[in-house]
């Protein structure tokens, strides 16, 4: 069964006349004669030339769009336009039929939201052949990137008890029968007879787990599936995604923003030299979508000039403050174009403000530092002045924040003191506390959100496209 060649080896070979086997799924079958096969490897199908006059009929019926078949024979110069080569296939054998009646994805332009109704399927269409290949290199390339620096990657839980956002928008782990929970003599929950013994939750964050690692290994990096029990139904929100976080010791906050900025660049890069027909064909889709748009909605920069803007430009550094004077005396703000207003400072940031900095002020990607501790979480360290927390948010055009993080707080005073203010009880994270008590260092981390990355690298337009089996509000299918 594995004697066979992948189209986009063939394809990239130059080789001719030669015999070669191929498997894939049938894209369309025209005048009992030219198969389009795609095995999944490419966008580019493979032409499959049939010798009808000599082939059953039978056979040939079940050559419909969809279907799994092996063909082997000899590998050609095409003589049509459109391909480089084409196969002569000597024998077709039918590995999987496809009821041309029942299956879904017609040889026909399909819309997104149809196809997520469909994401089982959805895979062998080319736009999301595209992105998963995508999305694929960017996941080596970030294990890559870390590997080549000497981090360890650790694998912190997926069941958890701390809330690290303290955000209270955690998912629920228990095994008691919900429809006769244990209670206490006060009538509480009585988490003593769970499964764990405690409440737990599925993780939002594999931070305050990885500050352990590095407390002990330098540098570490988690990636894996962090969830939120948010209910948000938008294009930038699911309940289940895949989060990046590097924990480093003995780092400020300006190498935690040097090693940030590094790790972009290099996994854009990465991308674009191995997934560039994929990429292409992206920006190519994203032309002909945004032809829809009126003028002055369309992009400035198409997806490849994105990208390179990304790469090309140092990221432009600036304080919380700073930005706030400038977004202060912006023309939208003043013509009160902006939803939410700045009103001055202590102004939470929203996307609508963060893509103004980097796509019409600095016109390049932006380190904003230095945010006001009352929004922000409470691991952050403490500048001197009081007021603000050593944060870095990383922001990107058509996407605002991609990377969140900052230097960790491990004076243990400093740190009680924030907990005791916000409430968090400083018991249940004994065990985090441990690591200021016994050979605490200055160290730092931030978290990539692997979604959003992927978003930015596909331009595509809503998060549910980018993630093979998407969870959101009232939507756990597949």
């Amino acid at each position: 069964m594995s004697q066979r060649t992948k189209i986009k080896a063939l394809l990239e070979s130059g080789k001719t006349d030669i015999d070669v086997t191929v498997k894939g799924w049938v894209r369309t079958f025209r005048n009992n004669q030219f198969i389009a096969l795609n095995d999944g490897s490419t966008n580019s199908n493979l032409q499959i030339v049939v010798d009808f006059e000599n082939t059953d009929p039978a056979l040939l019926k079940r050559i419909t769009t969809g279907a799994a078949i092996s063909a082997t024979g000899r590998l050609v110069a095409s003589l049509g336009k459109g391909q480089s080569v084409d196969v002569k296939a000597t024998h077709i054998e039918i590995l999987g039929d496809s009821d041309p009646e029942k299956y879904p994805l017609q040889p026909k332009k399909h819309s997104l939201e149809f196809l997520r109704e469909i994401a089982h399927l959805r895979f062998r269409t080319n736009t999301f052949g595209a992105i998963f290949r995508v999305r694929n290199t960017l996941s080596y390339a970030i294990h890559t990137f870390f590997q080549e620096r000497g981090f360890v990657y650790l694998h912190t839980p997926v069941i958890t008890q701390s809330d690290a956002e303290g955000a209270g928008e955690a998912f629920h782990v228990t095994n008691f029968d919900l429809a006769n929970v244990p209670r206490t003599d006060t009538g509480e929950v009585d988490y003593k007879q769970d499964f764990f013994g405690k409440s737990t939750n599925l993780t939002v964050s594999g931070q305050l787990e990885g500050e352990l690692g590095a407390m002990a290994l330098s540098d570490i990096y988690t990636f894996g599936p962090t969830f939120r029990a948010e209910n948000s139904n938008t294009t930038r929100h699911l309940a289940e995604f895949w989060m990046i976080e590097p924990e480093m010791a003995f780092y400020d906050l300006k190498d935690n923003a040097d090693l940030a900025e590094d790790l972009l660049k290099y996994v854009i890069r990465y991308a674009l030299d191995k997934n560039k027909a994929d990429i292409e064909f992206l920006t190519q889709r994203l032309i002909d979508e945004e032809k829809q748009k009126p003028q002055q909605d369309r992009s400035e920069l198409n997806l490849l000039e994105k990208l390179q803007f990304c790469l090309d430009n140092e990221f432009k550094r600036l304080t919380y403050t700073e930005a706030i004077d400038i977004l202060k005396e912006s023309t939208p703000n003043k013509k009160k174009k902006f939803q939410y207003l700045i009103e001055g400072w202590g102004t939470d940031l929203q996307s609508e403000h963060e893509r103004y900095l980097v796509e019409k002020h600095f016109k390049k990607p932006v380190i904003l530092t230095d945010y006001p501790k009352e929004i922000k979480s409470f691991y952050m360290r403490q500048n001197d002045d009081g007021k603000t927390v050593a944060a870095m948010d990383i922001l990107f055009p058509g996407i605002g924040e991609i990377v969140g993080g900052s230097q960790r707080e491990e004076r243990l005073d400093k740190l009680e003191q924030r907990m005791d203010e916000i409430g968090i009880p400083k018991d249940e994270l004994w065990w985090y506390l441990d690591t200021r008590r016994f050979g605490g260092c200055p160290h730092a981390g931030f978290g990539l959100g692997f979604e959003r990355l992927v978003l930015f690298v596909t331009g595509m337009g809503n998060i549910r496209d980018v993630i093979p089996f998407p969870r959101f509000p009232k939507n756990a299918e597949f």
